[in-house]
């Protein structure tokens, strides 16, 4: 439960990272400054999101797509997190994602922060 929290965090961290320094144009918050935590409770709701949309309807996602995994040689997962990262801007009204090559480039780039805190958080 404590690495979910931490994983969360640097989520929410990255996502401050990519919307606060315009790394990625298409991808905006909205932040609400008068929430229980301000405007940092947003990053963490929007990480919160997408990190338990991750954990719970990406398998599922990963495994009805195993053929196109296979056939693009994993390639396919890209879409994968796009979509996912479609559906946590979907679900909230904080998040906004402008078009398809804004999805793909920010679930890249959130999957590998993923992965990069998995691999700290196992030590």
């Amino acid at each position: 439960m404590i690495k979910f929290a931490l994983k969360v965090v640097v989520l929410a961290a990255v996502f401050y990272g990519l919307t606060r320094y315009d790394v990625l144009p298409g991808l905006d918050v909205v932040e609400n400054p008068e929430g229980p935590l301000g405007e940092l409770g947003t990053y963490l709701w929007i990480g919160l999101l997408f990190g338990v949309l991750n954990a719970l309807v990406g398998p599922i996602l990963r495994l009805l797509s195993l053929p196109f995994v296979l056939l693009t040689l994993g390639l396919f997962l890209l879409v994968v997190n796009a979509a996912l990262l479609g559906l946590t801007a979907a679900l909230t009204d904080r998040l906004t994602v402008d078009g398809f090559g804004t999805a793909v480039l920010g679930g890249l780039i959130l999957a590998v922060a993923g992965w990069v805190a998995d691999q700290l958080l196992d030590r």
